[in-house]
């Protein structure tokens, strides 16, 4: 065998082994690709007529949400921009709420049940194929592995002997053969799309598995290691502060530390931590630019902040992975350009194995034919 037929070989094979799991997570990619402008135009109690007046505190928001759900723990606040609602999520009992709230009011716009959300069921397919998680993060992370090993395989196979046949190997010839269209789509259109492809899925494996994040951030540093980023100081819980006193404290606190700033994301203390954790972004729905700020649940002291300009490079690349995912990085021709290469990734496996079938039935009419 020569070189290119074991990696035809082994590019059928994995191909394959995936391509359902590509095949979903790709459909899954496409949709959620627009979700915001979707929400947005389906979805009046998102957006709010702008005040100039300051906003209700996080203490307050949360007792208005805890008087829709009593029965549930408060979990994140979101402070998503001047023009948005606020979004308190509730969770407990197996049960997954947003609570969506006029900032400068009070008044509750929507209760929402994340459970039968659209978007919300579209992003546990993608992330967990509806599994549960370990089982489904590992077939998707498997999968989307793979898919990786097929983007560069495929070129191989594709990849022209002589400089002139490129422009023939970069077109699809739509009136041919049923099964000479097919394989162009295959091939050529794998080939287009293969860079932001790989972009797309690396970022989502970067997103899930922190060993890769690690790799890719002591990668882009060069080996350096930036202990200021990682360490967090170590606080012993004393006599924590009044839930609300702490958390008012430590929003104004970071509104005046980052008085530009769009999005306000107040993480809940975990249990058995004295610490308080805001994460504060640049602009509302974009995670890219950000500053974080690491309160005293004790007596609400501020114990670390860092900012976005104080970042390493490869810290900077990590948070960016969810904008460059989605393509949201470069606005609506960002989303488009995802957009369209999920869509072209979602048809590389129904090509491909139509492909495969094709072949196998010729050998076998073959092999009858010889009998």
């Amino acid at each position: 065998m020569n070189f290119k037929k074991i990696v035809r070989l082994v590019h059928r094979w994995l191909g394959l082994t995936s391509g359902l799991v590509v095949f979903i997570v790709s459909v899954t990619g496409c949709l959620y690709v627009f979700q915001d402008e979707t929400k947005d135009a389906t979805e009046p109690w998102r957006k709010i007529e702008v005040q100039h007046k300051p906003v209700i505190l996080p203490s307050r928001l949360s007792q208005i949400a805890q008087k829709v759900h009593p029965d549930l723990q408060i979990g994140r606040i979101v402070y998503v921009s001047k023009d948005r609602a606020a979004i308190i999520f509730l969770v407990g009992k197996g049960q997954f709420y947003t609570v969506h709230i006029n900032p400068y009011t009070g008044v509750v716009l929507h209760d929402q049940n994340l459970r039968k959300d659209f978007f919300t069921i579209v992003q546990f397919i993608h992330i967990y194929l509806l599994l549960p998680a370990p089982i489904g993060k590992m077939v998707v992370g498997v999968s989307v592995f793979i898919f990786l090993a097929l983007l560069m395989t495929g070129v191989c196979i594709w990849w022209p002997k002589r400089k002139t046949q490129i422009k023939r190997a970069l077109t699809i010839r739509l009136n041919g053969k049923w099964r000479r269209v097919n394989y162009d789509l295959h091939s050529v259109l794998g080939v287009y799309a293969c860079v932001i492809a790989f972009i797309v899925a690396f970022t989502g494996l970067s997103i899930s598995y922190d060993w890769l994040k690690k790799g890719v951030n002591q990668a882009v540093n060069l080996g350096s290691k930036y202990a200021s980023e990682e360490k967090i100081p170590a606080v012993k819980t004393v006599s924590l502060l009044d839930t609300s006193k702490l958390l008012d404290h430590s929003f104004l606190e970071s509104v005046k530390r980052s008085p530009n700033s769009d999005m306000f994301l107040i993480a809940p203390v975990p249990k058995g931590s004295a610490i308080l954790h805001i994460t504060v972004y640049e602009k509302a729905l974009f995670y890219y630019r950000s500053d974080r700020y690491y309160f005293d649940a004790n007596n609400g002291a501020l114990i670390k902040e860092l900012a976005h300009r104080d970042k390493s490079n490869g810290l900077k690349l990590n948070e960016m992975s969810y904008d460059l995912h989605t393509g949201q990085i470069l606005g609506t021709t960002g989303k488009i350009i995802a957009f369209m290469s999920s869509l072209v990734c979602a048809t590389l496996p129904v090509t491909g194995f139509l492909f495969w079938r094709g072949k196998r039935r010729d050998k076998r009419k073959a092999s009858a034919k010889t009998i």
